[in-house]
């Protein structure tokens, strides 16, 4: 919901940071130049360094702007912002080498002011920026640049948005009336509850509202009519934020079909560029960790030969994007007669019940018979799944998706399989770096949805950082 306090706190992103780099560009200058008395590379004038910093900074601004710098989904999340606006300086020291390669003259007078440049924007960036933030929950707390908000709604999704919404020193919107059922109103919520909505409109100018939120549409069109009007009539914002989660997770696009506003709904974010971007970015990026761990490749396979006889590979039949069945590789780490079957039914052939139920309730079991001595040592470090690079190089499968399930699992995820192969399986994803041995089958599933609906090239990198660490 962008408002005019969200609009104007970018703003004062973007008129800050353009500050912040002029400073950073002059105190760099300064300080190899006035303070350092060695001899400097080049001759360049302060006011032509000036002039200089003055041309360069605006496509600078323009990168952070493309890093979504200035987006509040950003910059409402610390560890993001601090991330983005490394890469964002690091961008910008290349756009300024670039620009003195293209004019063919000397932009620094020392390198070292480059990496002066490069430091004292970063840290300077990061602490203006926490400078706002604390500002700006200051001038909430005082009731300054805040939304008082009438949300509307019938179902759980109001609960949810408005506990969301709660905490004002952050979000900027103060509940002061829900219109809906009592039941879902949240804990400790001290605003004016409205059972019938048409009581709360009466209200708006006494309430002094500024905004009116809606979760979910009304059965009547005329009500819904009066409630649009009622905003319109006050020139308060409306927001209507449908309240099947469906509806707003993955990616929506707004489009205009026979003079009507079209919303398409995506299961997925990762549509269009996404895909080409996320495959060029698999592709080169498994290409050289097959070349790095050729040698490990090399010993497990002589390995195998010594210790565990039998074929190399094992190759199991799974789903990945649109449920297509493909072969997945694995280093084998069962005797050779098993893997065959459904493992709940190899364990029934073996006079294992127990372990058929374990299975069957968990999908995997804590000691597993089948497996050999080598194979053990092979799951234990996850030197197993490293032939599953191969898939990743043949575009069976990415570095970074959902767990390829078998295929007799698929009746397990009840109904949201299509969701979860909205995207290509993955090597690594979400539940294997969020607590992989704790986690409940149900947990897990969760966790995968959650990463197709929300996946981001970002959240993508912090999986594999998190995998390798």
């Amino acid at each position: 919901m962008p408002t005019r306090s969200v609009k104007l706190y970018s703003i004062a992103l973007v008129l800050g940071d353009f500050l912040i780099l002029l400073s950073a560009f002059i105190l760099a200058y300064i300080l190899r130049v006035q303070v350092d008395n060695r001899p400097l590379i080049n001759e360049v004038y302060a006011l032509d360094f000036f002039i200089t910093a003055l041309t360069i900074i605006p496509f600078w601004i323009a990168v952070f702007a493309f890093l979504g710098l200035y987006n509040s989904r950003v910059y409402n999340r610390r560890l993001t912002e601090i991330g983005r606006l490394f890469i964002g300086s690091l961008i910008g020291i290349l756009i300024v080498l670039g620009y003195a390669f293209l004019i063919d003259e000397p932009v620094f007078p020392a390198r070292l002011v480059a990496v002066y440049a490069l430091v004292a924007s970063f840290v300077l960036l990061v602490f203006v920026r926490e400078l706002l933030r604390r500002l700006r929950s200051l001038l909430f707390r005082y009731g300054i640049g805040i939304r008082r908000v009438l949300l509307i709604g019938t179902t759980e999704a109001l609960t949810d948005i408005a506990t969301h919404l709660d905490n004002t020193k952050q979000s900027g919107f103060w509940i002061v009336a829900i219109a809906g059922p009592k039941r879902y109103l949240p804990k400790n919520f001290h605003g004016q509850h409205y059972s019938a909505v048409v009581s709360a409109l009466k209200d708006l100018k006494d309430l002094r509202i500024t905004a009116i939120v809606q979760t979910d549409l009304y059965d009547s069109a005329e009500r819904n009519q009066k409630i649009l009007a009622a905003a319109q009539s006050r020139h308060i914002q409306y927001s209507f934020i449908p309240g099947e989660p469906e509806f707003y997770s993955g990616k929506n696009t707004v489009d205009v079909f026979l003079g009507y506003p079209m919303i398409s709904v995506h299961q997925t974010p990762l549509v269009g560029w996404g895909v080409v971007v996320k495959r060029i970015f698999d592709f080169f990026a498994t290409s050289l960790i097959v070349l790095l761990l050729s040698p490990l490749f090399a010993l497990i396979i002589l390995l195998q030969k010594l210790f565990n006889p039998g074929p190399v590979f094992y190759i199991s039949r799974r789903l990945t994007r649109h449920s297509k069945a493909f072969g997945l590789l694995k280093f084998r780490s069962m005797r050779p007669e098993f893997g065959k079957k459904d493992a709940a039914e190899e364990f029934r052939d073996m006079g294992r019940e127990e372990l058929a139920l374990e299975y069957e309730k968990h999908r995997k079991v804590q000691n597993d018979p089948r497996i050999t001595w080598f194979g053990r040592f092979l799951r234990s470090t996850s030197f197993d799944e490293l032939p599953q690079l191969l898939n990743v190089l043949r575009g069976e499968l990415s570095l970074v998706g959902p767990r390829p399930i078998l295929p007799q699992e698929l009746k397990f995820y009840h109904g949201r399989g299509a969701l979860l192969h909205s995207v290509k399986s993955g090597v690594t994803g979400l539940w294997q770096v969020s607590g992989r041995s704790e986690l409940s089958f149900d947990k897990r599933v969760e966790l995968e949805l959650y990463y197709a609906q929300n996946w981001s090239f970002w959240l993508d990198i912090k999986i594999l950082f998190k995998t390798s660490g």
